[in-house]
């Protein structure tokens, strides 16, 4: 994200002190951010500490009215801006918004920019439900430039427990890194998508396992990017530490036959399939139901192998489905992920090393090597794991 332009723009509400944490996180990113403040939102927030926060002066409507500027300084923020984001999105800047209507410096740089919009909105309860909020609500993202992340339900600062909670930083700031790499284009509205992530668990009893490192980071990234890009996603994943955002459908397994159950039942509505799951190979061949004395456990565990999970998906396949595996790899990454390729009837393949450091399982960070049924090849340099699963979304639009 270095030297990308995001304006963040911030209404009247509590939610506006989260503003601080996206501000700072951005810059330290190396984003050039600056920030607009209602009059409104100066009751929360002061413009000296989005000032500190974004290295950059915050602009308000006193600014707005004074003839200081050389050119009209909503005109220049409206073209600067790659990605505007207004957050907290408040009732009275929807109305506004829904409707046309300017009267700040806010709702001027709005009409006067071209460039996405992100909004986050923030409100009681009550006035969130409200038919003529929900109803500028929906007009305004009939608008292709509007986008929105939120609100998710939870303890309100009115002591009110429901929904109109404003989304938390980390998912506006993943939300403004798709827009960055889409433009705004939602490719995928229409499509359904499924995704497998994380790390099965084999139980020996009801403590011990076998299992591997996945987190499932790598597939929460792809059912993100799938989302801002207008899919429907279901996500299947195994035992994982964080949340599933809003919007996207999740089923919790733990067991590869959990797992498989899931996919197969999900498969046939499917248009395209991505199989990021660490499937354990192998489980123990009995199962105790309490929990084994450490001095009768086996001295050699007798195993037997679990359900390929993606050679069945592969032979179920209909033609206009696309099935995408991943191929977690040391040393050679190529020459395997071909043979699964063709062995498991696959349209494409990310094969992405585990032994580079910063990369991989439990990393923020990956790369990979994407391979396709039609011999194509493209490299992914190191990158966050969503910049990842958006070009790997990239790559699987060209499969044909």
């Amino acid at each position: 994200m270095q030297g990308r332009r995001i304006l963040i723009g911030i209404g009247g509400g509590i939610a506006a002190y989260k503003i601080c944490e996206v501000v700072s996180r951005l810059f330290q990113a190396g984003v050039e951010v600056r920030v607009i403040l209602t009059k409104a939102s100066q009751e929360f927030i002061t413009p000296l500490t989005l000032t500190t926060l974004s290295r950059h002066r915050a602009y308000t409507d006193e600014g707005f009215w004074q003839p200081i500027h050389a050119r009209p300084v909503h005109i220049e923020l409206g073209e600067w801006a790659e990605v505007f984001v207004i957050a907290p999105l408040t009732a009275n800047t929807l109305g506004k918004l829904a409707h046309g209507l300017a009267d700040n410096l806010l709702t001027n740089t709005i009409l006067a920019s071209c460039c996405p919009v992100l909004l986050a909105p923030a409100m009681n309860t009550e006035m969130w439900e409200q038919q003529a909020v929900q109803r500028n609500w929906q007009q305004l993202l009939t608008d292709s430039r509007y986008h929105s992340v939120g609100p998710d339900a939870g303890l309100l600062a009115c002591d009110r427990v429901g929904a109109g909670r404003m989304a938390e930083p980390a998912e506006i700031i993943t939300s403004i890194q798709s827009l960055l790499h889409t433009g705004g284009k939602q490719d995928l509205i229409g499509k359904r998508v499924l995704i497998s992530t994380g790390g099965t668990r084999e139980y020996l009893d009801p403590v011990r396992f076998i299992g591997n490192p996945s987190t499932g980071k790598m597939g929460l990234a792809l059912a993100q990017a799938a989302k801002h890009r207008g899919a429907t996603v279901t996500l299947v994943h195994a035992p994982a530490t964080w949340e599933v955002p809003l919007g996207i459908r999740a089923i919790s397994v733990v067991s590869a036959a959990q797992m498989q159950q899931a996919m197969w039942e999900n498969f046939p509505d499917a248009d395209l399939i991505v199989m990021a799951a660490a499937v354990a190979d192998v489980k123990p061949t009995e199962y105790v139901a309490e929990k084994l004395p450490k001095q009768l456990l086996p001295a050699s565990l007798p195993l037997e192998p679990v359900p390929d999970i993606l050679a069945e998906l592969g032979h179920r396949k209909q033609p206009h489905q696309l099935l995408i595996g991943f191929a977690a790899q040391t040393g050679d990454i190529v020459t395997p992920a071909l043979e699964k390729l063709s062995n498991k009837k696959l349209d494409g393949i990310a094969a992405n090393p585990i032994d580079q450091p910063d990369t991989g399982f439990g990393s923020d960070f990956n790369q990979a090597i994407f391979l396709d049924k039609n011999g194509r090849k493209l490299t992914i340099e190191p990158c966050s794991k969503l910049q990842l699963a958006h070009h790997l979304l990239d790559f699987v639009k060209a499969i044909n």
